[in-house]
């Protein structure tokens, strides 16, 4: 046990008493983690239980209801919640809070209640209603600021509106296109900001938080890594297949895998709230070259479908949700004990659901059952652990 001291080091200084009072509505954040954290946990029993059909008046069903509430509920609650409290910072402008950002809240509740029910319309303008009053308020904050060089962002939570539509679109048989479309674009346009993002905090917090770290960024592995995830969204959209979209998804897994390797993650094992985003962000080249090699018709679609959603977003959302969470409520950016469960339970949980069907193809129900119980505690014990964090004021009195 002695080699994983420095792998599981966990340093829980004495807390001050958390001011009093209920700060949930002070920024983004602070509702969407939280709101997001429990749909994780609580989507899976849904699943249960359309499966067994307890649920039978569903407007959306089984898989395309499963697919579409993980990307365009709870990870678009996620990326909602760290763009409006990035944007804050990045704009020096304020953000929806308050009574705005309780509509936002309501709205994205309202879209999970009535997609499991008949009333699909509802829940199609529900969906859309909060993407575009999410862009709206993001917006406004930016160009307040003029902080154009985020204005980008806008423009990508339009599209994961427009992607989530045209879902509903195909689902009522408006237009000529399979519900998988629009998941496969709200898929590629996710990946883009997993690697944005990626890009631009993982190598500043090792830096900052491992001791000697050096990890670097090189101009032109960071333009094919990021131009060849915007070359494969065209791709899709083009209906690219065959040995030109094989190489193209080759070409993008090098380039994540040596972006990776630049930001040098066996430098990180000391320091959980670290090398979480990197164990994290492994997923994507392995998520690419899974996806080259089900293009290639040598391992099922699946497989290279989770290794994205529970192993780069699932294990992306969980690093960064315990760090800005403690970062903005004013505690120490030291991962406890929970995080590390956390951590190891949904990360576990893609390893399980990826690398099980891969290992052994007749133990695949094995693989989604302990994938979907690891993933449901890893996510409830986030809630039951940040809840009272994110509901209380910040530790050193600051608004926020």
């Amino acid at each position: 046990m002695k080699p994983l001291a420095p792998f599981l080091h966990i340093d829980e200084p004495p807390l001050p008493a958390a001011p009093r009072g209920i700060a949930l509505w002070q920024l983004g954040f602070r509702p969407f983690y939280l709101l997001a954290s429990g749909f994780a946990a609580l989507s899976i029993a849904l699943w249960g239980a359309q499966s067994a059909g307890w649920l039978p008046w569903a407007y959306l069903r089984g898989p395309a209801w499963h697919a579409h509430e993980m990307l365009f509920g709870f990870t678009l609650a996620v990326v909602v919640g760290f763009l409006f409290t990035a944007g804050r910072n990045w704009s020096g402008q304020p953000t929806p809070s308050g009574p705005a950002l309780m509509a936002l809240a309501a709205l994205w509740v309202a879209a999970r209640v009535l997609v499991l029910t008949p009333f699909g319309l509802a829940a199609a303008l529900a969906n859309l209603a909060f993407v575009a009053g999410s862009a709206w308020g993001l917006a406004r904050a930016l160009w307040a600021g003029r902080n154009r060089r985020n204005y980008f962002f806008v423009g990508l939570l339009a599209l994961l509106g427009l992607a989530s539509l045209a879902v509903h679109l195909s689902q009522f048989g408006w237009i000529g296109l399979p519900p998988w479309a629009g998941l496969q674009l709200g898929l590629d346009l996710t990946l883009f900001i997993l690697a944005v993002m990626g890009g631009r905090v993982i190598p500043m917090f090792t830096n900052n938080g491992v001791p000697g770290a050096s990890a670097q960024r090189h101009r032109w592995v960071e333009r094919v890594a990021l131009g060849s995830v915007i070359a494969l969204t065209a791709a899709d959209l083009s209906g690219l297949a065959g040995w030109a979209s094989v190489s193209l998804l080759v070409l993008a897994a090098l380039a994540h895998a040596v972006r990776l390797l630049l930001w040098q993650p066996w430098r990180t094992w000391h320091t959980p709230l670290v090398w979480v985003l990197h164990a994290a962000y492994l997923w994507i080249p392995l998520h690419l070259a899974l996806r080259a090699a089900a293009a290639a018709g040598a391992v099922p679609a699946t497989l290279a479908t989770h290794a994205l959603t529970v192993g780069a977003i699932g294990g992306l959302v969980i690093g960064m949700m315990t760090r800005t969470a403690r970062g903005h409520t004013a505690r120490p950016l030291r991962a406890d004990r929970w995080d590390v469960a956390a951590y190891v339970l949904v990360l576990s949980s893609a390893l399980l659901r990826v690398g099980l069907p891969l290992a052994a193809p007749t133990r695949y129900v094995e693989a989604i059952a302990g994938s979907a119980a690891l993933w449901s505690l890893g996510f409830a014990l986030y809630a039951w652990h940040y809840g009272p964090m994110l509901l209380r004021p910040r530790l050193d009195g600051k608004p926020g």
